[in-house]
């Protein structure tokens, strides 16, 4: 195969491509990977799904953004329990009362 070959194969690819959602440049890349792959784009799409969720989760980021904005890990959702019930740190109430330590 050539450059031509290539080029060819690119162009059919991203004409093929049928993903309204997609700009110019990931469908272009998309097209690159099909060829190069020799693989179908909805492979391809699931399997850059679960690259990104992979690399979020391996880096943090997922509970990062999981913390911000639902105040849980990843690890708590899989076990359906925070780190607090986990532990039994919320089986007993804490008692504010500051004056208990001043004597």
């Amino acid at each position: 195969m050539s450059l031509d070959d290539l080029e060819t194969d690119v162009e059919l690819a991203f004409d093929d491509l049928d993903y309204d959602f997609l700009d110019r440049e990931s469908k272009q890349e998309l097209a690159m990977l099909s060829a190069a792959l020799d693989a179908d784009e909805d492979e391809l799409l699931r399997r850059a799904v679960h690259m990104l969720f992979q690399s979020t989760t391996e880096s943090g980021r997922l509970d990062f953004h999981l913390r911000s904005a639902y105040d849980v890990t990843y690890d708590e959702y899989l076990s359906g329990m925070t780190y607090g019930e986990m532990t039994g740190a919320n089986q007993f109430p804490q008692d504010d009362d500051d004056r208990r330590y001043q004597f």
